[in-house]
């Protein structure tokens, strides 16, 4: 098997994941998802004096459940990492279309915990000049309607 052979079959499987994953997630997202949700536990509770509540039915609900989550988690976890890597590239084009942008807040989601750390108190600090200079001004102008 070549190399052309492998990449071509792993970007069918994951662009049939994402399809089926995207497709998944946004009718999972929907009113009737839930309601069929609701069915379901409507009609497994109905049947708990069928089967006298017996520990088998318990755990029909139980694995049911437990295996919807589990597969669940990857689906949703995948279309959250794509819309996030979407944002993040929007975002790093209006910054480079941006003059008088910071070129280094591309790739912000890359840097270290301590680099964020570091900007989000950068920016802090100007929201509270910012702050300040608008109490200033608001202070001034009434001043002058005063006068």
């Amino acid at each position: 098997m070549t190399l052309s052979m492998v990449n071509g079959s792993l970007f069918f499987m994951n662009d049939l994941f994402r399809r089926i994953a995207n497709k998944i997630s946004h009718w999972v997202g929907t009113p009737s998802a839930f309601a069929l949700a609701i069915l379901g536990i409507v009609v497994w509770a109905v049947c708990g004096p069928l089967f006298g509540f017996s520990d088998t039915w318990q755990l029909v609900i139980n694995t049911s459940t437990t295996i919807i989550t589990f597969l669940m988690v990857f689906l949703i976890q995948n279309t959250q990492n794509r819309d996030a890597r979407a944002i993040h590239l929007k975002l790093d084009e209006l910054i480079r279309a941006t003059q008088g942008a910071r070129n280094e807040m591309v790739d912000l989601e890359d840097m270290s915990d301590e680099a964020l750390d570091e900007i989000h108190e950068e920016f802090k600090v100007s929201h509270e000049q910012m702050t300040q200079m608008l109490k200033d001004i608001v202070k001034q102008k009434e001043k002058r309607e005063k006068a």
